[in-house]
């Protein structure tokens, strides 16, 4: 498997931050190659994307949230990944968001691209742009305060 890990500074407070990235069906607007990502329930995700020049597909489970802190996932079927994004707040108007990912490349194709560090700047690129697209929005296009408590503390 391999890990990623990506931060960016988003000019919008914590809250904004936070919100918008709980809007996963609002992703295909800033990472590179996802063509969906359905919500099917307040912790179940359905995704489509094309990684190497091929259409993949998996579910994923929300397996913790905590409204301006963390939304943790990991893969439940398809394509095995699983991470973690975090939000840190620097100051009212100024928020840290990290990703931290781990990926199973699937076959040589994806392997060899893992290599050489295409997943690496794809990341860094999703996180750019959701910088840009909260950026020039100012506001959330929706939001989810929900909490889902991670497996260990149920």
């Amino acid at each position: 498997m391999s890990t990623i890990e990506k931060s960016v500074d988003v000019n919008v407070p914590i809250q904004t931050a936070y919100n918008q990235w709980t809007q996963f069906e609002e992703f295909p607007r800033f990472m590179e190659g996802v063509k969906s990502v359905t919500q099917t329930d307040d912790t179940h995700l359905r995704w489509i994307a094309e990684i190497a020049g091929k259409s993949k597909e998996w579910d994923a489970e929300i397996s913790e949230q905590h409204p301006d802190e963390r939304v943790a996932w990991t893969s439940t079927s398809g394509a095995r990944n699983a991470g973690v994004v975090t939000f840190h707040r620097l100051d009212d108007n100024t928020t840290r968001v990290t990703l931290q990912m781990d990926v199973e490349p699937d076959g040589v194709v994806e392997s060899v691209g893992d290599w050489a560090g295409v997943l690496d700047r794809r990341v860094a690129g999703d996180m750019e742009r959701f910088k840009e697209y909260i950026e020039s929005r100012g506001l959330e296009t929706g939001a989810w305060r929900g909490e889902v408590e991670s497996p260990s503390a149920r």
